[in-house]
């Protein structure tokens, strides 16, 4: 479905992007995990044909995205972490944008508005920046399209709306819509977001499920500080040390922690190489 192949990209003379290539086939909810300036905006705006690289192809549905074709612009809904929305009333805007999605959904509309506690009938400038973000997000979830791209997106929610948001996410996920999700919040994706994609140092250092993290790897709580060549990475914790070692074939699986995994690829890229996904690989020279 997504296929990049070797792009670069810059920002004056500061190289983001040097060979960078990833493949991300249809029908799952992907987590983007990266650090600040990692990429993770850029390489979305990248994917919706926002930006365009100094060199290298991408591809979306079989489309270039800087070409911006409608075919493929009405399969894309992209919800940034910045925003504005014109003073208007929901109904107007709705009326205005609708019509550029031919599978929009009125109904599922209505019924995420109602889920977030929306009112419709007040101007959407007037909203807080969450209640706007509710209103985008139950706007991408009804527009039908195939590929949501959302960066950041319980930036600005409070804790009911955070929860919402995952069931909302979930129940509106089919085997042919994908969810590219950014975020620093990893904890408020647990459970959601899989397979999992990194982003360090300008290049994809991990791509893949969590399910196959726990076929290779366990993660535990240790009173002591461990030692042994098993180890891949330890954190020292309130209570102990947080620690993901290497399973043996005896071993019974544990459920990774996202945090931590995390915290171990960015800190030990080199030892996760192997996890990745074909075609996820690239970086800067």
């Amino acid at each position: 479905m997504i296929r990049m192949q070797n792009i670069h990209f810059q920002y004056g003379r500061r190289q983001l992007f040097a060979g960078l290539n990833l493949e991300i086939p249809q029908g799952n909810i992907y987590g983007l995990l990266g650090m600040n300036g990692a990429g993770k905006t850029t390489l979305l705006k990248l994917l919706s044909g926002q930006l365009f690289p100094t060199m290298g192809t991408t591809t979306v549905f079989g489309y270039d995205p800087t070409k911006r074709n409608p075919a493929m612009l009405e399969e894309v809904f992209h919800l940034p972490e910045e925003f504005s929305l014109p003073r208007m009333r929901a109904s107007e805007y709705l009326k205005i944008q609708s019509p550029f999605y031919p599978r929009f959904d009125k109904e599922a509309f209505d019924r995420y508005c109602i889920d977030f506690d929306l009112d419709l009938t007040q101007r959407i400038n007037e909203y807080s920046f969450g209640q706007k973000k509710k209103l985008l997000l139950s706007f991408g979830l009804a527009s039908g399209t195939s590929l949501l791209i959302l960066d950041e997106p319980t930036n600005g929610l409070d804790i009911p709306s955070k929860s919402q948001f995952r069931r909302t996410v979930a129940s509106a996920m089919t085997e042919n819509r994908t969810f590219i999700i950014s975020t620093h919040q990893v904890r408020d994706m647990e459970n959601l977001i899989d397979p999992i994609i990194i982003l360090h140092s300008g290049r994809v250092v991990f791509h893949n499920s969590l399910e196959a993290v726990s076929e290779q790897y366990t993660s535990r709580l240790e009173r002591n500080e461990p030692e042994g060549e098993t180890v891949v990475f330890k954190e020292k914790v309130p209570g102990g040390w947080n620690v993901m070692c290497e399973r043996s074939a005896n071993e019974e699986e544990t459920q990774i922690d996202l945090e931590t995994l995390f915290n171990a690829v960015v800190s030990k890229p080199e030892a996760f190489a192997h996890t990745s996904a074909k075609g996820s690989q690239g970086g800067v020279k």
